[in-house]
C-alpha cells in the first residue's frame, strides 16, 4: 500500500462522507419522512438510500477498480485490493426519531484490514477521521482539525460506559451489560457511531455492542487505533469481522474483557 494510494482515498473518504451526510439533513426531522422495515425489521428511509448512492457515485468516479460494500445496496466487487465499506446512516432509529446522534460511516479496507475511517455527524456538524499512520483528527463546525485522543482513565470504576441498546440477544450477554453498568461510574445509551466517536475523542471511556454489521465496524478500527485506543471483539481480538465490538481507551481493555469474555 503506497502513501499515494492511501492519501488519495483518505481525501475522498472525508469529502464523500461529508457530502452524503449533509444530504441526509434534507430529510432529518421532516414530517414527510417515510420509514420502511427491512427483512431484519431494521428501519430504512429514502435518506439512507440517497446517501449511499452519493457515496457509491463518488467512489466509482475516482476509484473505479475498488470494491464497495454498503448496507443498502450490497456488494460490488473490485480488482484493486481496496474495498470501501459504507453505512450511509448509522443510527437510523435515532435519525427517524429526530435525534441528532446519527452519522455517516466510511471505511476503506486493504488486504483484510481497515486502514481509513470517517465518522461524520451532520446534525451536530462534527467529524472524526483517521488513516493508518496519519493520526486521528477531530473537527467541529468550521474549526481547524485537532488531534483526537482517547481518555487516560485507568479504573473501570471511574469510567463512562456507553452502549447502543439495553436489550442484548442472550441472557449471558444481558448479564455482561448488567455487570458493566454496575462496574462503571456513569453509563449512557449515547450509542451507534456517536458513542465510538466519544471514545475516540476522550469524552467516554468504554463502548460495547453485542451485534455489529461489518459496515458498522469498518470505519471505527483505524479511528480508535490512531487515537490511541483499541477496537476488539468480546474476546479481545482486534477485528472488524466478528459481528460485535468493544471500544476502549486501551487502559481499560483487560478490565472490560474480564467481564465480556466467555459471554
Amino acid at each position: 500500500m503506497s502513501t499515494a494510494e492511501l492519501t488519495g482515498r483518505f481525501e475522498l473518504a472525508r469529502a464523500a462522507a461529508r457530502e452524503a451526510a449533509i444530504a441526509t439533513l434534507a430529510h432529518f426531522q421532516s414530517d414527510l419522512l417515510a420509514v420502511e422495515l427491512k427483512g431484519d425489521a431494521s428501519p430504512v428511509t429514502v435518506a439512507d438510500r440517497q446517501a449511499e448512492e452519493i457515496l457509491r457515485r463518488r467512489i466509482a468516479q475516482d476509484f473505479p477498480d475498488d470494491g464497495i460494500l454498503g448496507e443498502e445496496f450490497g456488494e460490488q466487487p473490485g480488482t484493486s485490493g481496496y474495498r470501501w465499506i459504507v453505512d450511509p446512516i448509522d443510527g437510523t432509529k435515532s435519525f427517524v426519531a429526530g435525534v441528532p446522534l446519527y452519522g455517516t460511516l466510511v471505511g476503506v479496507e486493504h488486504q483484510g484490514r481497515s486502514v481509513i475511517g470517517v465518522i461524520q455527524l451532520p446534525a451536530l456538524d462534527e467529524c472524526v477521521y483517521a488513516a493508518a499512520g496519519q493520526g486521528a483528527w477531530h473537527v467541529r463546525g468550521g474549526s481547524a482539525p485537532r488531534p483526537a485522543r482517547v481518555s487516560s482513565c485507568s479504573k473501570l470504576s471511574e469510567a463512562l460506559f456507553l452502549t447502543s441498546e439495553l436489550r442484548y440477544p442472550t441472557p449471558d450477554r444481558q448479564q455482561v451489560l448488567a455487570r458493566l453498568v454496575e462496574a462503571t461510574r456513569v453509563n449512557r445509551t449515547w450509542g451507534d457511531c456517536y458513542g465510538y466517536l466519544l471514545v475516540a475523542t476522550g469524552r467516554a471511556d468504554v463502548m460495547i455492542d453485542p451485534i455489529m454489521a461489518l459496515w458498522d465496524a469498518a470505519a471505527l478500527q483505524p479511528i480508535l487505533e490512531e487515537a490511541g485506543g483499541v477496537l476488539t471483539d468480546w474476546q479481545g481480538n482486534p477485528t472488524i469481522y466478528s459481528g460485535e465490538a468493544v471500544a476502549t481507551n486501551g487502559k481499560l481493555l483487560d478490565q472490560v474483557l474480564a467481564i465480556t469474555r466467555g459471554a
